[in-house]
């Protein structure tokens, strides 16, 4: 457009130029070799003209000619570079396509057409055909060959990472990923793959530096990296609560400021202070976190705040937090513990059956039966309680990757991946166990006899009449019991085998039977189905 533009410029001055000479008509005399040559000012302008033009000409057509063959050898250079580009791109297509043979082809025919030095990416075509033909091998060295390149090197720390992930090198894969994170912490998979490492040493200052920095290039969003600061700072407070008091405190202060809500943190930090004999502080904390979520742990370390408190006491802090959260099972469960401990045992039953109305579950069971032992010691009821309690759905606990802890850890032990463990019942068990006690009546179902044919059905005997007495006879033998006499004794020969006697059977433990309620019950009650 500018070129267009310029040459419209160029045509339109010319065009004045001759305008403003023909309006001034005027003669010029040129003397050459004794000669006098006169034309008008019109004619030596065109002749000026056409004299440049023609050089121009010339020119054009002597750098042409001496330049073709570097324009031909161009054009037959850039006419092979797309070909060679046109087998790249299928290759790739075919190499993520699965197509193993026709990436492996496409890869020599990209070589032979573009040197590799000039397209890296005839490099990962070559790797990629090799793992789709099976030779691993083949894709390390090349993997590691894009090392010395810096504009590949990346992408052969990526190859060298997938490549000890699948060998199960998780130690290689680890310095791959470092390698990497240290050059480009922006990529997800070398900085997710770093910060497990560092957890798994228990490095928790460089894997805090490294969420600051996946925050920074918001690699990860400013909630999920608070969580993950949250969580590493507990794991630090906890490492650090027997050999630096101090530094602990801060860390789970800082943690719980951040998750006020994440019951771990809040424990941390309420154990910190506690420590240090600062009870108001730590128990505000607790407070707080059992306000947005009640959990055990914060009801046994609130309960147990002051060592030196009797068991009334425990009582009516186990009281206050229920007040806290009334009609939840756990505030309830928190006072039948501190109720049993104080051997107040009508309040202790209470809750733990109020527990069970509002969250039936296999703890609450559990607690009604000490409650029993302890109050009555009907063995009897116990075992009553206790088979409700096998039959009910368990209680929460940490759960990560199918693995049960009993405390709460900062990364799984299956995989490392930080902040696995997850508050939540365990996987429940197959198919569902009906409690008659608990469960509503379901509607009987009355099983009527089958309607007699209209006609009656002929049944045709081929027995003789003989045939039939003989079996009415062996019947009335096999009712028959001989008794056992001396004479009978007396008949056995001498050289029978001796039989063993049989063995007394092993007495049944003892069982408590069924309630005389629900015996009355069961016996009004129809055939049911289930």
């Amino acid at each position: 457009m500018i070129r267009l533009l310029a040459f419209l410029i160029v045509v339109f001055a010319l065009g004045l130029g001759f305008a403003w000479l023909a309006d001034r008509p005027g003669d010029m005399v040129v003397t050459f070799n004794g000669y006098q040559y006169q034309v008008s000012l019109m004619v030596a302008a065109v002749a000026v003209v056409a004299v440049v033009a023609a050089v121009m000409i010339v020119w054009w057509l002597i750098k042409s000619l001496w330049n073709s063959p570097y324009t031909i050898s161009r054009y037959f250079r850039v006419r092979r570079r797309d070909r060679g580009y046109q087998a790249l791109s299928t290759g790739m297509i075919a190499a993520g396509a699965g197509d193993g043979a026709l990436a492996r082809k496409k890869t020599k025919e990209a070589a032979k057409l573009i040197r590799s030095d000039q397209e890296p990416l005839i490099h990962l075509l070559e790797a990629q055909a090799s793992l789709l033909e099976g030779d691993h091998e083949g894709a390390r060295q090349k993997f590691e060959s894009m090392l010395d390149d810096p504009e590949m090197r990346l992408l052969g720390l990526r190859g060298l990472y997938l490549e000890a992930e699948r060998l199960g090198d998780r130690n290689a894969a680890r310095h791959y990923a470092g390698r990497a994170a240290a050059v480009a912490p922006q990529l997800a998979w070398a900085a997710e793959s770093t910060l497990e490492e560092l957890t798994a040493r228990g490095d928790w200052d460089g894997a805090l530096k490294l969420v600051d920095a996946q925050k920074s290039t918001r690699q990860i969003e400013r909630d999920a990296a608070n969580r993950r600061r949250a969580v590493l700072l507990t794991a630090k407070a906890q490492s650090l609560a027997d050999s630096d008091p101090a530094a602990a405190r801060t860390a789970a202060i800082e943690a719980n400021r951040l998750q006020p809500d994440f019951a771990p943190a809040a424990v941390a930090a309420a154990a910190a202070l506690f420590k240090q004999n600062d009870v108001r502080k730590g128990s505000k904390i607790l407070e707080a976190a059992w306000k947005a979520d009640p959990h055990p742990e914060i009801a046994e370390l609130y309960t147990h705040a002051r060592p030196g408190d009797a068991v009334l006491d425990r009582l009516n802090r186990a009281k206050k937090l229920q007040e806290m959260k009334k009609n939840h099972a756990e505030s309830s469960m928190t006072v039948a513990r501190a109720a049993l401990d104080a051997q107040d045992f009508s309040t202790a039953r209470r809750e733990a059956e109020a527990a069970i109305r509002m969250d039936r579950r296999e703890g609450a069971y559990l607690l009604l039966a000490d409650i029993e032992e302890a109050e009555t010691g009907d063995q009897g009821k116990v075992r009553q309680l206790l088979s409700k309690a096998v039959r009910a759905p368990r209680d929460p606990a940490w759960v990560a990757d199918g693995v049960i802890s009993e405390r709460w850890a900062p990364v799984s032990p299956v995989t490392g991946r930080l902040d696995a463990f997850e508050w939540r019942a365990p996987m429940e068990r197959l198919g569902r166990l009906i409690d008659s006690h608990d469960e509503p009546d379901a509607p009987a179902v009355a099983i009527e006899a089958p309607g007699r044919p209209e006609r009656p059905v002929e049944v045709i005997d081929h027995a003789a009449p003989g045939d039939e007495a003989t079996r009415k006879d062996a019947e009335s033998r096999e009712d028959h019991v001989t008794p056992v006499t001396a004479a009978a004794f007396a008949a056995v020969p001498a050289d029978a085998e001796a039989v063993e006697p049989a063995e007394e059977l092993a007495r049944l433990p003892d069982d408590p039977g069924v309630d005389p309620d629900d015996e009355a019950e069961k016996s009004t009650r129809r055939f049911r189905l289930f």
